[in-house]
């Protein structure tokens, strides 16, 4: 490596450790055991993150001097029957309707309910996890998708092989936009909400959801509105193409892993917001718990309780203040590399590159989601072996596992917390992967691509120390 990239690494490594070391250590993450319980100190952590991006780094720009994610191929290994497909379809509608049937007619105490584990564990956080190793499982598992596709199934015959045909365009300056909604508004009803584990309420505003996806399927196609609208099929379509197994065309298709989000069309808009509210509503489920968050929500509260609101009211305004603040944070952090990269050269403006280069957040925010939500996914998780039995929590016993526990034993909480510090070292990692490579793709020549991403090492090793700050440090 050449003496000016070195002493630049350096550089960049010593400003970031030091920025490391001065952050509070003051919040307390989800679920998560406290610094005094792990056999390694936290500064460790920290340092090993650090080294490992910047060993990554070092080593791409000496071993990786040409694309080999942008234009890889995908291979087509098996076809998939229709008739399978229509079975998953006919199944994933027939769980959808017994989990909205739980979460109306079912006990109100939320963890005796299936409703709230179903949506918040299995839907939320276990479906990405299936994606990153299957691809996009969510277009076969989706009950309105596949209630959708069935509807146009049978019109379609009964119109004598004719297919329906969208009565309108969908607007392309909306982009992924109402996908950005969703997403937003499903981590408000999550995080600020306060009734959101009340089963009933839960139930009610799914169904609402469905009825939205449909009627925008019906009305702007059914895969247009699945890749632009829907919030569900947007994200968890760009967490599959992280995957090495592609599914399209009725067929499965094998193909470098991360090289799907090579693919991604960032200049759809919308599609930069929904990264940063994806990265940003976890950031901020974590650092919500904190000293610092504590230190500027109560006198928010006290303020918008003088002005006339309840207490519920004045939490749930103060939330949203601070999920909306954090949203904008990290996407001003992401757009402040931006910008910094645009510095190198080559007449290329932040917007384009912002463009470019956001596919590169797909993999932190599939990090941050399983480093935050994994102790809920092994425990939870656990919940299912009785609750398929006990769906409404009224003492039924339809498989003979309604008085199964959870283990809380499972796994220790510092196996648990080693798995979070990979998730997130390895989802950085790979955005690092990703973003040399996109650079060799738009620059002149390796030296300038090379240079271009000191900027984005800044980024990745800025969204590293943050997720290990917001997952080691607790108050006490």
């Amino acid at each position: 490596m050449p003496a000016r990239r070195a002493r630049a690494c350096l550089f960049l490594a010593a400003a970031l450790l030091l920025i490391w070391a001065a952050l509070p250590a003051s919040a307390q993450a989800h679920g998560l055991v406290g610094r005094t319980d792990l056999p390694i100190p936290q500064w460790l952590f920290a340092w090993v993150a650090a080294v490992v991006l910047i060993v990554s780094f070092a080593a791409l720009s000496l071993l990786w001097p040409q694309p080999r994610l942008e234009h890889a191929p995908a291979r087509r290994r098996v076809a998939v029957p229709l008739v399978l497909r229509a079975l998953a379809g006919a199944v994933s509608i027939a769980v959808f309707a017994i989990v909205l049937y739980a979460g109306f007619a079912g006990t109100s105490v939320p963890t005796a309910n299936l409703a709230p584990t179903a949506i918040y564990v299995v839907v939320w956080v276990g479906v990405p996890v299936v994606s990153i190793f299957l691809g996009d499982v969510w277009r076969v598992l989706s009950p309105w998708h596949a209630l959708a596709r069935g509807v146009a199934a049978v019109a379609t015959r009964l119109r004598g092989g004719e297919a329906l045909r969208a009565p309108l365009t969908y607007p392309e300056r909306l982009g992924r936009w109402p996908a950005v909604i969703g997403v937003a508004g499903f981590a408000w009803l999550e995080l600020v909400y306060v009734d959101r584990d009340v089963p009933s309420t839960l139930a009610l505003i799914t169904l609402l959801y469905a009825l939205v996806q449909l009627a925008g399927m019906g009305l702007f196609g059914i895969e247009r509105w699945r890749t632009r609208g829907d919030a569900f099929g947007v994200l968890f379509e760009q967490f599959g193409r992280i995957a090495p197994l592609e599914l399209r065309d009725g067929a499965i298709f094998t193909r470098r892993p991360l090289s799907g989000l090579a693919q991604l069309d960032g200049a759809v808009p919308g599609t930069i917001a929904l990264l940063a509210v994806m990265i940003g509503t976890t950031t901020f489920d974590g650092a919500s718990n904190g000293e610092l968050w504590t230190s500027i929500a109560d006198p928010l509260q006290e303020l918008f309780g003088d002005l006339g609101l309840g207490v519920t009211a004045a939490n749930e305004v103060t939330g949203t203040i601070g999920l909306v603040a954090v949203i904008l944070l990290v996407g001003g952090f992401y757009r402040l590399g931006v910008m910094g990269m645009q510095t190198v050269g080559g007449d290329h403006t932040t917007g384009e590159l912002a463009q470019r280069f956001v596919h590169t957040l797909v993999p932190i925010a599939f990090g941050y989601l399983l480093a935050h939500y994994f102790s809920l996914l092994v425990f939870q998780g656990q919940a299912l072996s009785y609750l398929v039995s006990d769906p409404l929590g009224d003492g039924s016993n339809l498989f003979g596992t309604a008085n199964s526990t959870v283990d809380y034993t499972l796994l220790s909480a510092s196996a648990i917390w080693y798995v979070q510090v990979a998730a997130l070292v390895a989802g950085h990692v790979a955005g690092l992967t990703l973003a040399h490579d996109r650079a060799l793709v738009i620059y002149r020549d390796a030296r300038e691509a090379v240079r271009s991403q000191y900027w984005m090492l800044v980024v990745m090793v800025g969204f590293t120390c943050l997720g290990l700050w917001l997952l080691s440090a607790v108050s006490t």
